[in-house]
């Protein structure tokens, strides 16, 4: 990292750009705990194409009292990575007001065989299942969907995978035959994660300002610290966010390091994973919450504040677009 321990502020507050640990503690007062200490997780079927996918939920005792409304959270994992290696990751995502949707995406791949791997048609998948989820009486979910926002989470390819979506693109690996983007898809939040074309060349992303945070484990050997750097660059409208996290590579999301079946990530790193896991999953929460729901205090610790409340990240972001004749 740059030795340079300073902030500037780009075009009058539209641009907040932290570099390095020298924090001060003069952010406003924000508790970015969890809203809810139970969350609950059961199994079900995608109908669409017959992937399994376990659903992480919010269980307070007066769940079916007519009082919640959760929105919809998609986790497209990453390739070769079984959707049991994002428990922990899922369930304190939940915990922030969301039911978390993990399927296992199995399907053939050209030269790799049938193997794990996300794509763009789960979205409109996922967002007819949960309809039936809804309304189904055993379902465990039952009368609590938010079925009208849609927010998106993704490591790896599955990040790749959202950010295609997001960008109403059918990309080849992560998309077949065409995708047309969904109204009610509201944000998106992709870990390890950029967007290149079979010519490794970065794709622009025209996001029709739906937010976008991109968390990048500055250890990360597989997805290049300057490729989500390039990437984050290369999303048009605001506001977005690159969240980096000091000391993690590539599996940060992952329940442990490296989980078995995916391709290893050459680097280690060099905080412990359960603090990894719940940095990654408390920024993603907090995401959402600023762009699904317009929670002020989550947008405010998302773009200027939770910086300087969290020693274990840095944070480049933008909220607005900068006007034109603007300087730096």
């Amino acid at each position: 990292m740059a030795s340079l321990k300073a902030f500037s502020l780009v075009s009058v507050g539209i641009a907040l750009i932290v570099s390095g640990t020298e924090k001060t503690a003069t952010a406003a007062t924000f508790n970015d705990a969890p809203l809810f200490k139970d969350v609950a997780s059961y199994t079900t079927t995608i109908s669409a194409n017959n992937n399994l996918a376990d659903i992480y939920f919010p269980n307070p005792k007066n769940l079916k009292t007519g009082k919640y409304s959760f929105p919809i959270a998609l986790l497209l994992q990453g390739a070769l990575v079984d959707k049991s290696n994002y428990s922990n990751y899922a369930s304190i995502v939940a915990s922030y007001g969301f039911i978390v949707v993990v399927p296992n995406s199995e399907r053939l791949v050209p030269k790799f065989g049938k193997v794990l791997a996300p794509q763009t048609s789960q979205v409109n998948a996922v967002l007819t299942q949960m309809l039936v989820e809804n309304s189904n009486p055993t379902s465990p979910v039952r009368g609590i969907v938010n079925t009208q926002k849609l927010g998106l989470l993704g490591h790896s390819l599955g990040g790749s995978a959202g950010l295609s979506a997001i960008a109403n693109l059918c990309v080849p690996i992560v998309c077949e035959g065409s995708f047309s983007r969904p109204k009610k898809v509201v944000a998106g939040a992709f870990f390890g994660a950029n967007l290149r074309d079979e010519n490794d060349e970065l794709i622009p992303i025209n996001n029709s300002r739906i937010p976008i945070a991109l968390l990048q484990g500055t250890v990360d050997g597989r997805a290049l610290p300057f490729r989500a750097q390039a990437t984050y660059d290369n999303i048009k409208d605001p506001p977005k966010a690159l969240i980096s996290i000091l000391g993690t590579n590539h599996f940060g999301i992952t329940n442990t390091n490296n989980p078995l079946g995916a391709v290893p990530d050459p680097n280690n790193p060099t905080i412990e994973q359960n603090v990894a896991v719940e940095t990654i999953a408390r920024w993603s929460g907090l995401f959402l919450r600023a762009s699904v729901l317009d929670d002020k205090g989550a947008f405010d610790y998302i773009y200027s504040t939770g910086y300087a409340l969290d020693p274990k990240v840095t944070v480049i972001s933008q909220t607005k677009p900068i006007p034109k004749g603007s300087s730096t």
